[in-house]
This record gives structure tokens, C-alpha cells and sequence, in this order.
């Protein structure tokens, strides 16, 4: 087992964990910021089943790579969201899954897409709480998202919500231009429009590491014919301007379906961090028993509703699947995970953070 200064975990798991656990979830604050002198990407994995976990980790302690874990407000609310996973049932799962693969690699437990859709106080004050639940499970890091607002509203609500983040020194992304669903036209993000957010949040004390943007990007499964495009030019723009307002780099939603010879190529217009939620639902449904997939489906159909919201519907049924079908969705979802990694040039990087704390992060 590796060394693992307890300085490096969040507060509140420090005593949880105690000396001889395995579990490595590190104060997103520093892998962040690790991320400034990288050539890298992270990969943030959404595991909507948490049957892929195992093999996820298993990809990343072999391939010693910094991995985020992390689930969306609409995944993972305080409700469970249509995953099923409160805060700290999530955290308690990849903590117990680390501990059952002796898996002691530094990763991150991440709050994807604390979405903000209105400036409404009801809406602020339902995501303040979730935050504050959160920090209090045990997560590392946060993506603020009010990217759905206007650009005045996005740079108020953020300096709002994100002062308990700041405070806590956990980890802090950004979100300008909404990544959209494969099918819809993209709206991309502008340098002009970047430079005002950043420098606006600066001014009022708020200082992210990372920001999301609309590079033209897609979320889901890409159909037959339907064209990946993303804007390289403009998100390497994008970058430069990041870099002036001390962040370490850009964040990639919409990976899966994206060929690996343009992921490869993302870190060199300064990705830092790149999303793949649908690809582990999509393993995961390949590797579940045919009859429960079946009975999916048909509820799927019968409610009008995509797929991914059967995922709590039938959270029982799922955890509850045979050992061969979890074997076989870990071993599918490892495979996914090295690719990904290799392809991230993040094979390695759990070690070299763990040196640049030495120097960097006091204790």
C-alpha cells in the first residue's frame, strides 16, 4: 500500500478512513492544480451501475492514473436522483469497492453538473444543500453549472454557491456553454465571453481551476451518420485565456462516442479533464442478465422515457445481478478504462502527483 498523508484526504473522511485503509480520495484542489503542468487529461467516470467500479479502478491502479468518480445532481441528488445514489451511499460504494481491490491510487469523488437553471432562490437554495450534504459525504470536488442562466446571472450565482467550496479548499469547475444533446445544434463558447466570466469571478474572490465549455461536443450515444465535431481552434483560444486567470485547464463533456485519435488529441489545446458518463451505462447494460434488460426496456418504452432512468427504477434488480454478469460488466468497463487512460496519457499520473504534493502541498 502506498503512503497516503492524511493532509491530502478530505476533512471529512480523515478519521473514517484510519491508517490501513486503501481508499485514496485526495482534496480535488491539489489534483487540479497538478493538472496545471500536465500534458494530461483525467478521466471523469460516471457510474451510473456500480457494477463497472471495480474494473474502472482496476484499469487505473495497474495503469497508476489519476481517475475522477462522479455523478451529476440529476444522478446523484440528495433524493438519489435516477440512479438511486445519495451522496453518501455513493461515497460509501466506491469507498467499500476501493477497499475490496485493494485499490490505493489517488482519485477523486467529484460533483458533476450541480446544475443551475434559474436564478430562482428556491433552485440555489436546493443546490446549496445538496453541496453542503456532499461536502459532508466525503466529496473532493465540484462542478458548478449555471451555464443555463445568463452570463451575468452564471457569474452571481457561482460567486454565491461556490463560497462553502472555496472555503473548504475542494476542488472547482466551472461551467460556460451548455454541452447538448447529440441531435441539436451547438452554441459554442466565445474567447470574449470567457475572458469576462473568469475575470469577474476573480474580481469577486472566486478562483476555479478548471472550466467546461460548449467546443461543439455532444452528450449521449451518437447515431448512425450524425457528425462529431469539435472545435479545436476555438477551445485551444479558450485555454490561453483560462491560463491568464490561473486555471490549470478546460474540461471535455461528451466523450462517448468520440474516437480515440481526436481524445488523444485534446490534451494539446488544453483539456485537463474529459467526462465519460454514457459509455459505463452502455457496458453495463451489455453485461446485465437479457430478462432484466428486457424488463428495462418495455418500462422505458411504456414511460416515454430514455433508458437511464430505469437505472433506480430497477436499482434493486441491478445490484442484486448474478456474479458471472458482474464479472463479465468489470471486465468489459477495465478494458474501456485502459484504452481511455492511454489515450489521456494519463498511464502514471497518480504517481507524479503524488510526488509534486510532496513539494507543493503543505501539510
Amino acid at each position: 500500500m502506498i503512503n497516503r498523508p492524511a493532509h491530502l484526504l478530505p476533512e471529512s473522511l480523515r478519521a473514517k478512513l484510519g491508517a490501513l485503509s486503501y481508499a485514496f480520495p485526495v482534496i480535488g484542489s491539489h489534483i487540479f492544480s497538478f493538472l496545471a503542468s500536465q500534458h494530461m487529461i483525467i478521466m471523469g467516470c460516471n457510474p451510473r451501475i456500480k457494477h463497472v467500479i471495480p474494473g474502472i479502478m482496476r484499469a487505473a491502479h495497474e495503469l497508476d492514473a489519476l481517475v475522477a468518480f462522479e455523478l451529476t445532481r440529476t444522478e446523484g441528488g440528495l433524493d438519489g436522483g435516477y440512479t438511486g445514489n445519495t451522496p453518501e451511499l455513493f461515497v460509501e460504494t466506491l469507498l467499500e469497492y476501493a477497499e475490496q481491490t485493494h485499490y490505493d491510487r489517488p482519485f477523486l469523488i467529484h460533483a458533476d453538473h450541480l446544475t443551475i437553471r434559474s436564478a430562482d432562490d428556491l433552485e440555489r437554495a436546493s443546490v446549496r444543500e445538496l453541496i453542503a450534504a456532499q461536502i459532508a459525504a466525503g466529496y473532493t470536488s465540484f462542478a458548478l453549472d449555471a451555464s443555463f442562466t445568463s452570463l451575468q446571472d452564471n457569474i452571481e450565482i457561482i460567486t454565491d454557491l461556490a463560497a462553502p467550496i472555496v472555503k473548504a479548499a475542494l476542488g472547482l469547475e466551472v461551467e460556460l456553454g451548455e454541452v447538448i444533446p447529440v441531435g441539436q445544434e451547438s452554441n459554442l463558447t466565445t474567447v470574449s465571453e470567457t475572458e469576462l466570466f473568469l475575470s469577474s469571478l476573480v474580481n469577486n474572490q472566486i478562483t476555479p481551476q478548471l472550466l467546461a465549455i460548449d467546443n461543439g461536443s455532444k452528450s449521449g450515444n451518437y447515431l448512425d451518420g450524425q457528425m462529431i465535431a469539435i472545435d479545436l481552434e476555438r477551445t485551444g483560444e479558450i485555454f490561453t485565456v483560462a491560463k491568464q486567470y490561473g486555471l490549470s485547464g478546460l474540461v471535455q463533456h461528451g466523450i462517448t462516442g468520440t474516437p480515440l485519435r481526436i481524445v488523444g488529441k485534446l490534451a494539446e489545446f488544453g483539456i485537463r479533464k474529459g467526462n465519460i458518463g454514457t459509455l459505463w451505462q452502455n457496458v453495463a447494460h451489455a453485461g446485465l442478465p437479457l430478462e432484466l434488460m428486457d424488463a428495462m426496456r418495455s418500462w422505458s418504452k411504456t414511460e416515454g422515457k430514455d433508458i437511464k432512468y430505469a437505472t433506480g427504477v430497477f436499482k434493486v434488480e441491478i445490484d442484486a445481478i448474478p456474479a458471472d454478469n458482474c464479472r463479465q460488466i468489470q471486465e468489459m468497463a477495465y478494458r474501456e478504462a485502459c484504452e481511455f487512460i492511454n489515450a489521456f496519457h494519463a498511464a502514471g499520473s497518480a504517481s507524479r502527483f503524488i510526488a509534486w504534493a510532496e513539494d507543493n502541498v503543505c501539510a
